[in-house]
C-alpha cells in the first residue's frame, strides 16, 4: 500500500504541475538486496566504519544512534562514526536506502562495542579537578556567550554583554568528574535555540531569535559520559546525549581554550524547525568555586582588598574614596576589576584584537598596570591585548577621576580610559551613556580625545573634543574628568580643554564604572601599521576623589 501511495501522490503532481509538457519518471524500484558491511577498529577507539550496498539505491542514511542526524553516503561508500561512551555494550545503527522517488528499504545493524577512552592525564585534572569539578557561565564578562558564521573564527553575529541572557541559563551547573560521568544540574529550566524548541515541544509556536525558558530534562540526558577526543591537534569534548547548558542541538564541541579555570567551547548547530544555515556557538565557562589558582594566566587573584578608602567625600572632589596604585606585582587585583575576554564581535567597533588575561596582554609590574596589544593570532583575530571594568566592584556617581598613563604607540593601536552607565545589563548603549576620559590613536600621535556618548549623539555624532599632548608615548600624563550634577569637564595634567553641561536630559545623574584597555583597528583606531609588533600602556595609578 505505501508503493503504491506514493505513485498516487506523484501521478497528482504530473496532472497539476506539469500539465503542457510529457514528463517521464521511469521506473519506481524499491532498493533490493541492501548489505552492509561493518568494521569496528580494535583498538578500542570506538571507531566504527560502514559501507552499505543494495540494488536501485540512490543513497543510504546511516543513522549511528537514535536522535543522530543521518550521516548520508552513495552506493558503496564509507560512512564513519566515533562512538564515544566507555564500556562494553551494544549499539543499533539503522541504515536506509533511498531509490528513486523516494522509496526506500531499511536495515537496523547491531554493534558490539567495547570503548575505552583516554584522555591526557594534564587535560582531565584542569576538567575534573582531583575527583569532580564544578563549572558556571562566565556571566560576568562580556563574550560569555556568542554566536556566529561556521566559517569564521569568533562570533561575528552577536557576543552577549555581561548578564544579558535570560537566568534560567546561568543557574546551570556543569560537573566533570574522572570517572569521566557528567552531569548537568538546572533549576527545572533550561535555555533552548528557539529553532530547536520544536524538538521536543512540536505543538510550540517559537518566535523568530526569540529563545525559550523550558523543561526538557526528560527528554535528554542529565546524568551522562563525557569524553575528549584529540584529531589533528584539535580537541573535542562530548557529552553524551547531553549539552553543555545551552541547547542548540550540539553535543560535541571543539575545546578553544581550557585551563584550571577558564573552559571555552564553539558547537555548530544545524537548526531543526525551521531548517537553515549552521551556526557555531560559543560558550564561556569558569569553576564555580573560583577555584583553579590562575596557572600562568593573568586573571587569578592576588589576595588584595578592594581599594575603597573608607572616607566620606566633601563634595569638593577633595576627598579621595577608591584607588588602585598597582604596587602588588602579578595580576590585577579582583576585588577592584574584572576581565573583558575574547573578541567580542568587535566591541561593536570593528576591533580586531582579541582580549585575554595573560599576562603576556594585561599584568601589575613595577609599580604600574600593563596592558599590551601584540600582533599575534588568537581564536580568528591577529591581535592579542588586555580590558578590565570596575562593574559590580566599585561603581559611582559623580566625582573626580584621575588616571596617570604611558600611552601605547603605533598605527592602529587605540588606548582608552573611560566609564559606563552601570544600568547597562539593562539600558543598553548608548542609552546607558559613555564617558571618555581619554582616548588616544596612534594614527593621530599626542592628539587626545574626550567624548560623551548617549542617544542621539553617539558613535560618529558623540559630542566632545580634543587637545594636542606631545609625547603622549614617552611621558606620563594625568588624564581627567570632573563629573558633576552641573557639568563635565575634562583636563589633562589640570588643564581643562571641554566642559559639557550636564541636565537631567541626558543620562549622566546615575552611577558609571570603569573601564580601561587597548584596543586595535576598528572604526576610530583605523588601519593597523603593517610592521606593528606591541606597544605597551602603563597606568600609575586611578583615583576617584568626591
Amino acid at each position: 500500500m505505501k508503493y503504491i501511495h506514493i505513485i498516487s501522490l506523484l501521478l497528482l503532481t504530473v496532472v497539476l504541475g506539469c500539465q503542457e509538457d510529457d514528463f517521464e519518471f521511469g521506473d519506481i524500484v524499491t532498493p533490493t538486496n541492501l548489505q552492509v558491511d561493518v568494521t569496528i577498529a580494535d583498538d578500542n577507539s570506538g571507531n566504527v566504519t560502514l559501507i552499505p550496498t543494495a540494488d536501485d539505491a540512490i543513497n543510504f542514511h546511516v543513522i549511528f544512534s537514535e536522535g543522530a542526524q543521518p550521516v548520508v553516503v552513495g552506493n558503496g561508500l564509507e560512512a564513519k562514526n566515533r562512538y564515544t561512551t566507555p564500556g562494553e555494550y551494544q549499539q543499533q545503527v539503522q541504515v536506509i536506502a533511498f531509490g528513486r522517488a523516494g522509496v526506500s528499504s531499511s536495515i537496523v545493524v547491531t554493534l558490539d562495542l567495547d570503548v575505552d577512552v583516554f584522555i591526557d592525564p594534564e587535560i582531565l585534572q584542569m576538567i575534573a579537578g582531583d575527583s569532580s569539578k564544578n563549572w558556571i557561565w562566565d556571566s560576568s564578562n562580556a563574550g560569555h556567550f556568542g554566536v556566529g558564521d561556521p566559517l569564521e573564527d569568533f562570533p561575528n553575529y552577536f557576543s552577549a554583554a555581561p548578564n544579558q541572557l535570560n537566568p534560567c541559563m546561568y543557574d546551570d551547573v556543569l560537573t566533570f568528574s574522572t570517572d569521566l560521568t557528567y552531569t548537568l544540574e538546572t533549576e527545572e529550566a533550561s535555555f533552548i535555540n528557539w529553532s530547536e524548541v520544536k524538538r521536543f515541544f512540536p505543538d510550540a509556536n517559537p518566535g523568530e531569535f526569540a529563545d525559550e525558558c523550558r523543561d526538557i530534562n526528560s527528554q535528554i540526558e542529565t546524568n551522562t559520559t563525557f569524553s575528549i577526543i584529540e584529531t589533528n591537534g584539535v580537541q573535542e569534548l562530548v557529552v553524551t546525549n547531553s549539552m553543555l547548558s545551552y541547547w542548540s542541538g550540539a553535543m560535541s564541541y571543539t575545546i578553544l581554550e581550557l585551563s584550571s579555570d577558564k573552559l571555552i567551547v564553539r558547537g555548530i548547530q544545524d537548526p531543526f524547525d525551521p531548517p537553515g544555515a549552521e551556526l557555531a556557538w560559543y560558550h564561556t565557562f569558569v569553576p564555580q568555586d573560583g577555584s583553579g589558582g590562575g596557572g600562568a594566566g593573568g586573571g587569578g587573584d592576588n589576595d588584595c582588598e578592594t581599594s575603597v578608602t573608607g572616607d566620606t567625600g566633601s563634595g569638593n572632589f577633595d576627598v579621595l574614596v577608591w584607588a588602585d596604585e598597582f604596587n602588588t606585582d602579578g595580576p590585577v587585583c579582583s576585588g577592584n576589576w574584572k576581565f573583558d575576554l575574547g573578541s567580542g564581535g568587535g566591541w561593536g567597533n570593528n576591533e580586531l584584537q582579541y582580549y585575554t588575561d595573560r599576562p603576556e596582554n594585561i599584568k601589575v609590574e613595577n609599580g604600574n598596570l600593563v596592558i599590551t596589544a601584540k600582533a599575534e593570532e588568537l581564536s580568528g583575530a591577529q591581535y592579542t591585548s588586555g580590558r578590565i571594568r570596575s562593574q559590580d566592584n566599585f561603581e559611582f556617581q559623580y566625582g573626580r577621576v584621575e588616571i596617570r598613563a604611558k600611552l601605547p604607540t603605533g598605527g592602529g593601536t587605540w588606548p582608552a580610559l573611560w566609564m559606563l552607565g552601570a544600568d547597562l545589563p539593562t539600558n543598553p548603549w548608548p542609552g546607558a551613556g559613555e564617558i571618555d576620559i581619554m582616548e588616544h590613536v596612534g594614527n593621530d600621535q599626542d592628539k587626545i580625545n574626550s567624548t560623551l556618548h548617549f542617544p542621539g549623539n553617539s558613535g560618529g555624532n558623540a559630542i566632545g573634543s580634543s587637545t594636542i599632548i606631545p609625547g603622549v608615548s614617552d611621558n606620563f600624563n594625568t588624564y581627567e574628568v570632573t563629573w558633576s550634577e552641573a557639568d563635565i569637564r575634562f583636563a589633562v595634567n589640570g588643564n581643562v580643554f571641554y566642559v559639557f553641561p550636564n541636565s537631567a536630559a541626558v543620562p549622566f545623574n546615575k552611577d558609571f564604572f570603569l573601564i580601561m584597555n587597548v584596543a586595535m583597528g576598528g572604526d576610530f583606531g583605523g588601519e593597523v601599521d603593517p610592521n606593528f609588533v606591541s606597544s605597551t600602556m602603563e597606568v600609575d595609578y586611578i583615583r576617584v576623589y568626591q
